[in-house]
C-alpha cells in the first residue's frame, strides 16, 4: 500500500481560482519554451504553476562547467535577428551579460581540408556559383551555372530542401554545404528536411522568382539589404546561455509564479469547467494549459482529450546527439590551432564528428574564465546514426580527438573530458511537418483553455521556442474570458 489516504490526495488538491479572481493557468515543461510562456502569463495579470518532470529547469540550455572553468554544455548562442530571446534575456535582467562572438570566423572540413566558409548564401544555397569558389570542384561550380537552363521549378505545398537544390544546382552544393549547415540546427538530413519549415523566407522567394532558385537567394539577399541588418548575428550570454532559464525562472517567482520540479505528470484531463492535471503526487484544477513537453510527452497526455493531435504528435522523430567538451591546457597548443571560431564537417566525408567549435576563441567570456585553459568542443551524431550515442564516454572524446588530429593536426592531450549526450534532443522537420503543426494546433484549439509550444512546432532555435511559448501564453490570454475565474471549487 502507498500510504496515502483519498483525503491525503484530496488536501494535495490545488485549487485553480475563485470566480473573479485570476485565472490559474498551470504548464507543463520546464524548457525555454515553457518558462517563457510562465513569464508572459505572470505579466498579465495569471497565476502560474509550472510543472517539469526532472530535477531542473532549462531543457536543452545547461550551463556548466569542465576543470573548474564555466561552460555551455546544451546550446551556446541564440540567433540576435530574431528578438525573442534576446528581448527576455534583457526583460530578465541578463540585458547586461548579452555577449556577441569574439570572433564569426568559420571553416568546413572537407576534401581533405579546412576551407573558409564562404559568405553570399542563404543557409549553404549560393546566389552564384562564385560565392562556392574554393568550397566546390570545378565541376560542383560549373553545374550551378546550368540552373539557367532549367525550366521554372515547381515547390507544390513543400519540398524537402536538400532534394531541390540538388535539382536545382547539383548534389555538391548540398553535399558540401547546406547538409553540413542543416545538421548543425536540426542534427537531420537534409534531403529530408522541409524548405518550408527550415528556410521560410527562401521558399517564398522561390516562388516568387518563378521557379530559379539562384534568383530567389538574390531577392532574400536584397531584402536584408533594404532592412539594413547590423550587429552580431548571434548573440551568447557571459555565463552561458545555460544561464537564460534559471534568469526566467526567477522572475517567475518573483511575480509570485510556483515553479515544482521532479513534477511528472500522468494525467491531463477536461470537466465541463476546468482542467485536472494529475501527477505522482497531487492533482492541480486550473483554468488553463500550456503543455511545453517534446511530442512524445504531448501525445501521451493528449491521448484522451484528442486522439487527433496525439495521433499527429507521435509521429514526430527526434534526433540524438551529444556534445564532447575538451579542456586543453594554452601551453599545450602552441601553433596546434587554425584561426576562427571552428569548423563544420559535411557527413559525405565519412567523418565522425560533424562540427567543432573553438569555445575559447569563440566566446570572451569562456577565455575569461580559464585564462590557462583552452576549451573546445566536438558534436556527435545526426538522425539515423542513433548508434554513436551508444559508445561509452571515453570512446567518444578519443573519435574525437582523432578527427581532430586530422583536421588540425592537434596532438595535445586534453586535462579534462566531459561528455553531454541529448537522447531525442532535436525534432525533425521533414516534408510536411508544418501541416502537421497546422493539424495538432486545430484539434488542440477545439479545448477550450489547451495550448502547445515548444521546439515540435515552429523552430528548434532558442528564439523560436521563446517565441512559441509566447504564442501560446498570447492564445491563452486572448480567451481570458473563457478561462479566467471559471472554477469556483479546487477539488474534483
Amino acid at each position: 500500500m502507498s500510504g496515502h489516504t483519498n483525503a491525503d490526495r484530496d488536501a494535495r488538491t490545488r485549487t485553480a481560482t475563485a470566480a473573479g479572481q485570476p485565472g490559474r493557468v498551470v504548464v507543463i515543461g520546464g524548457g525555454i519554451a515553457g518558462l517563457a510562456a510562465a513569464h508572459r502569463l505572470l505579466s498579465a495579470g495569471f497565476r502560474v504553476t509550472l510543472l517539469e518532470e526532472t530535477g531542473r529547469l532549462g531543457g536543452k540550455l545547461l550551463a556548466g562547467e569542465i576543470a573548474g572553468a564555466p561552460v555551455d554544455l546544451g546550446a551556446e548562442s541564440m540567433l540576435a535577428r530574431r528578438p525573442e530571446a534576446v528581448d527576455l534575456a534583457r526583460a530578465v535582467g541578463v540585458g547586461e551579460r548579452l555577449q556577441a562572438p569574439a570572433t564569426a570566423t568559420a571553416s568546413v572540413w572537407t576534401r581533405g581540408a579546412l576551407r573558409p566558409m564562404p559568405k553570399g548564401h542563404v543557409m549553404g544555397v549560393p546566389g552564384d556559383a562564385d560565392a562556392l569558389a574554393g568550397l566546390l570542384s570545378p565541376d560542383g561550380l560549373a553545374r550551378i551555372e546550368r540552373e539557367r537552363e532549367l525550366p521554372p521549378a515547381d515547390l507544390g505545398d513543400d519540398v524537402a530542401i536538400g532534394a531541390f537544390v540538388a535539382q536545382r544546382l547539383g548534389r555538391e552544393v548540398v553535399d558540401r554545404l547546406v547538409e553540413p549547415l542543416l545538421g548543425g540546427v536540426y542534427a537531420g538530413d537534409a534531403y529530408r528536411i522541409s524548405m518550408r519549415a527550415a528556410v521560410p523566407q527562401l521558399f517564398e522567394a522561390v516562388r516568387e522568382a518563378d521557379g530559379s532558385l539562384q534568383d530567389a537567394v538574390r531577392a532574400v539577399q536584397r531584402s536584408a539589404a533594404r532592412r539594413q541588418e547590423t550587429g552580431p548575428v548571434f548573440m551568447g550570454i557571459d555565463g552561458g546561455v545555460g544561464t537564460l532559464p534559471l534568469a526566467v525562472a526567477d522572475a517567475v517567482r518573483a511575480q509570485g509564479g510556483e515553479i515544482r520540479t521532479g513534477a511528472r505528470v500522468v494525467g491531463l484531463s477536461r470537466t465541463p469547467e476546468y482542467w485536472l492535471v494529475r501527477t505522482d503526487e497531487w492533482r492541480l484544477v486550473a483554468d488553463a494549459v500550456v503543455l511545453a513537453t517534446p511530442a512524445g510527452p504531448a501525445s501521451a497526455l493528449l491521448a484522451a482529450e484528442s486522439p487527433a493531435a496525439a495521433a499527429e504528435l507521435a509521429g514526430v522523430e527526434y534526433a540524438s546527439m551529444a556534445l564532447i567538451t575538451l579542456a586543453f591546457r594554452r601551453s599545450d597548443l602552441a601553433g596546434q590551432l587554425p584561426e576562427g571560431s571552428g569548423f563544420l564537417v559535411p557527413p559525405v566525408d565519412g567523418r565522425t564528428i560533424k562540427a567543432s567549435t573553438f569555445s575559447a576563441r569563440k566566446w570572451s567570456w569562456v577565455a575569461d574564465g580559464a585564462p590557462d585553459l583552452f576549451l573546445l568542443r566536438t558534436s556527435v551524431g545526426r538522425y539515423g546514426e542513433e548508434e554513436q550515442l551508444h559508445r561509452e564516454d571515453s570512446e567518444l572524446v578519443d573519435v574525437s580527438l582523432a578527427d581532430l588530429h586530422e583536421a588540425i593536426g592537434l596532438t595535445a592531450r586534453p586535462v579534462a573530458t566531459r561528455v553531454t549526450r541529448w537522447t531525442g534532443g532535436l525534432p525533425q522537420y521533414p516534408v510536411g511537418h508544418l501541416s502537421r503543426v497546422a493539424r495538432v494546433r486545430d484539434a488542440v484549439a477545439k479545448l477550450p483553455g489547451l495550448r502547445v509550444c515548444g521546439a515540435a512546432y515552429d523552430g528548434v532555435g532558442i528564439p523560436a521556442c521563446v517565441g512559441s511559448g509566447r504564442r501560446a501564453a498570447e492564445e491563452i490570454i486572448a480567451t481570458a474570458p473563457l478561462v479566467r475565474g471559471t472554477v469556483r471549487d479546487g477539488r474534483e
